[in-house]
């Protein structure tokens, strides 16, 4: 009579402990994505990054020099397209977020319906229209319907992250693919932009800048045909990759179900915003985020005219993402074996003691080449980090509220939508300061007050942000045992 009840209670034990092992393990399988399915997931990434290196390098001296506009109404442009890009993210992100399910999943039908608008809209920016008076309004529509079809693709894709796997290393493996791409991504951009506009860059012009003669109009017609030509390769690349990405792809519905009630925007703004690790994250990236795009827009100037090596530069930026893509496999194992936190500490602040070297020397392309490696890992840390470390607010946020669920495009929107406004001010700003300067358009030198503010944008100014977005850093709550008990809790709510 006592016998009987416990070995019934052993075999009742026995079995739940089996269950939950093979429900772990089943857990594991259904969340596990091949190689092939991370690969085509990561060249959905190359887009953005591709375009986004093209622009970043590449538009603000294609305005001033082959555009020719002033420098202030290329200020206008870049600041007024990137504000407007970073208004329409939550936008996207919120209406995404209300997206019903269909066939081809949540985020798969923004991503296939905003490619072509997306593609000739791009290569419309680098059309040089033949009349003078509709130049600004002609980069300034076509700018910011880029920016904004762009947003279409991009949100749905960054919140598509939490959509491949509920597994968090297979995300966390994903991610690594994803930034591996999108660093390729940007040498590929930058490449592309680089070479052809580089074989076919025309000299400086001397002297009065307003007498051209015709073979300074045939030199000019050259930039603008390679400008063209660039631009076509890129629109190319963009449709093959969403393709690979929509063929090879598939979206998991029971990830994102929605088990609440759709809510309003500002809902929405109030919750993402009222969530502090989440504040904390976005702020101390947005600073960092800052420093690099500051150097990112300046540095073809830099070197073409504070250094001196006008042939040289589109070389220069390549080794800087070539640098960059070889880095991502190492702060992937990095952040692994020592934590994220570790990971943004050194990885951010080891491009700062080449800011300042490069500043402080004479010119020297074999300085410049070094500096150049020495940076590109730094860039990769800060390409990998943030969209490492957002799936881990979002997973967060799931624990501290169970009953709240569907909401991971908006997060990621108004992660993109503070990076965007951030680019969009360091654009405008540098070409600002750059114009109060006194910047010669196509000269062949430039006068010392411009060359003084080129090096505070790509050294000074980077430096003092980095620290800032440091200090961010060290309030911001999520650490690797918070982590890994986030992602135990998880498994046993689903």
């Amino acid at each position: 009579a006592v016998i009987e009840p416990l070995t019934n209670m052993i075999h009742y034990n026995t079995l739940m402990t089996v269950f939950k092992v093979t429900q772990h393990k089943l857990h594991e399988y259904i969340g596990r994505l091949s190689v092939c399915s991370k690969l085509c997931y990561a060249i959905g990434g190359a887009p953005y990054q591709i375009t986004g290196s093209a622009l970043g390098f590449f538009l603000q001296i294609y305005l001033l020099d082959v555009a020719q506009l002033d420098p202030f109404y290329a200020s206008i442009i870049l600041f007024a397209g990137r504000a407007w890009d970073a208004v329409t993210d939550p936008t996207v992100g919120f209406l995404v977020s209300r997206s019903r399910w269909t066939r081809c999943g949540r985020m798969m039908p923004w991503i296939l319906i905003s490619t072509p608008f997306a593609v000739l809209t791009y290569f419309l920016i680098w059309y040089v229209p033949p009349v003078e008076q509709w130049k600004v309004l002609w980069y300034l529509i076509f700018y910011c319907l880029f920016q904004s079809l762009q947003t279409c693709f991009h949100v749905p894709y960054s919140a598509l992250t939490m959509f491949i796997s509920t597994d968090q290393k297979e995300r966390d493996s994903a991610t690594a693919y994803r930034m591996t791409v999108e660093v390729l991504g940007t040498v590929v951009g930058t490449a592309i932009q680089g070479q052809i506009v580089g074989g076919a860059i025309a000299p400086c012009l001397p002297g009065d800048l307003d007498v051209l003669d015709n073979s300074n109009f045939t030199l000019l017609g050259s930039d603008k045909r390679a400008y063209l030509i660039a631009s076509a390769v890129i629109c190319v690349m963009y449709v093959l990759c969403a393709a690979v990405l929509f063929l090879g792809v598939r979206e998991q519905e029971e990830c994102g179900c929605l088990k609440t009630e759709p809510m309003s925007f500002f809902e929405g703004m109030r919750m993402v915003m009222g969530y502090g690790p989440y504040v904390k994250l976005v702020m101390g990236f947005l600073f960092t985020s800052l420093a690099f795009m500051l150097l990112e827009g300046n540095f073809a100037l830099f070197i073409s005219y504070t250094m001196g090596l006008r042939n040289d530069f589109q070389n220069i930026l390549l080794v800087i993402m070539l640098s960059g893509t070889l880095s991502i496999p190492f702060w992937q194992w990095f952040l692994t074996r020592f934590g994220k936190k570790t990971a943004v500490y050194i990885g951010i602040t080891w491009a700062v003691p080449f800011m300042i070297l490069i500043v402080c020397i004479e010119s020297s392309l074999i300085v410049a080449y070094v500096v150049s490696v020495a940076a590109g890992v730094s860039v990769a840390a800060a390409f990998l980090l943030p969209w490492s470390m957002l799936p881990d607010v979002v997973d967060d946020f799931k624990v501290k509220n169970p009953d709240s669920s569907g909401h991971e495009a908006i997060f990621y929107s108004f992660y993109v939508f503070f990076t965007k406004f951030a680019s969009g001010i360091s654009l405008s700003i540098s070409t600002l300061s750059l114009d109060f300067a006194g910047y010669v358009t196509r000269g062949c030198s430039q006068p010392d007050a411009v060359n003084l503010t080129l090096k505070v944008l790509v050294s000074a100014a980077p430096v003092v942000l980095i620290f800032l977005g440091l200090l961010i850093f060290k309030t911001y709550p999520i650490d690797e045992e918070r982590r890994q008990g986030n992602r135990k809790l998880l498994q046993e709510m689903q």
